[in-house]
């Protein structure tokens, strides 16, 4: 049986993540906190709106009401990356070669590794960013769909239309899908791989609700997704994805909402964090469940794995947070 360490803090969780085996937790009021030999507190903004791990580096990516974008280190060191006085920073990205993504009102920004900033300005407000798997790229998610940059070079913008707000983007790990959340109970979805202009859409829709967290297998070839009273799953490993394909529904309770899906970092096993803050873990392969923690304070806001994949932390919007050893 999984044991629970919880660690109890004040206020509204927004995430978790893993640098290394040290997990952190990131409280909207601004404070990151992190079992490093103990707790200890990090005072990075007045007021965080989000906070991601960079997929490059073993670091935390951060964006806060006070308009700084901060590089946070295992060790809670702090590095300004960039700042926007009475701006609100909600959304960033870390890319290859020490690249960081950000946006504020119709502009997403890349920073790079020297310190130079590109701008890419939009007609609409931007609500999402992601890097490209390869090549220094950019997908930036609005109103009626999502543009693509190429950061390097003065190439023109891709758009891909689909009519609608798009509040967050993601790529697939090979690069060959692009999908974004919706403002409407959907997620919506492209093609890239085919030929140059001809990108085709893929509608994933049916959720009772907004979905707000996603997360891909380690191969990519299944993307989960929250939004539902199960954890809904598309299969992404057939050359078109999941055109004409039903959904995996994983963990279902009644009408008991996930809140937050995360997929182990080796394996088809996927953690699945409810709004009565149960955990549940689950195996794609035979839909086989395990309680990895009963109901608690507050609805599961993040969930993360350790590298490893014996650890996964946990945080709630009640502050109930912790770390459940799988191992164990």
């Amino acid at each position: 049986m999984p044991t629970v360490a919880p660690l109890d803090l004040e206020g509204h969780f927004v995430a978790t993540h893993f640098l290394g085996e040290v997990p952190l937790f990131a409280s909207a009021a601004g404070t990151i906190h992190r079992l490093d030999g103990g707790e200890k507190v990090t005072d990075a903004h007045e007021g965080l709106l989000t906070c991601i791990r960079d997929p490059y580096s073993a670091t935390l990516l951060t964006g806060g009401e006070d308009g700084k974008v901060l590089r946070i280190a295992h060790d809670g060191s702090v590095t300004q990356l960039a700042e926007a006085p009475r701006k609100w920073i909600n959304v960033v990205a870390g890319g290859p070669q020490g690249a960081v993504a950000y946006a504020h009102g119709r502009t997403s920004f890349v920073r790079l590794s020297d310190g130079t900033t590109r701008e890419f300005p939009e007609e609409r407000t931007v609500e999402g960013v992601a890097f490209a798997p390869k090549g220094l790229r950019i997908a930036v998610a609005r109103y009626n769909g999502v543009t693509l940059h190429w950061v390097g070079t003065n190439g023109a913008p891709v758009d891909l239309d689909w009519k609608g707000a798009h509040t967050g983007v993601t790529f697939s790990p090979d690069g060959r899908f692009l999908v974004t959340t919706m403002q409407e109970n959907a997620l919506h979805g492209w093609k890239l791989d085919g030929k140059p202009g001809e990108a085709r859409h893929m509608r994933m829709t049916g959720y009772p609700a907004k979905v707000k967290s996603l997360s891909w297998s380690v191969k990519g070839k299944w993307l989960a997704s929250s939004g539902a009273p199960a954890a809904i799953v598309w299969p992404f490993s057939a050359k078109d994805g999941p055109m004409g394909k039903a959904p995996l529904e994983l963990g279902t309770r009644a009408n008991i909402m996930v809140t937050q899906v995360a997929f182990h970092p080796a394996e088809e096993v996927l953690a699945i964090g409810f709004v009565d803050g149960m955990i549940l873990g689950v195996r794609i392969a035979d839909g086989k469940e395990a309680l990895l923690r009963r109901p608690g304070k507050g609805a599961i806001t993040g969930l993360s794995w350790s590298a490893t994949g014996k650890l996964l932390a946990f945080a709630s919007e009640a502050g109930d947070c912790g770390v459940i050893d799988i191992s164990a």
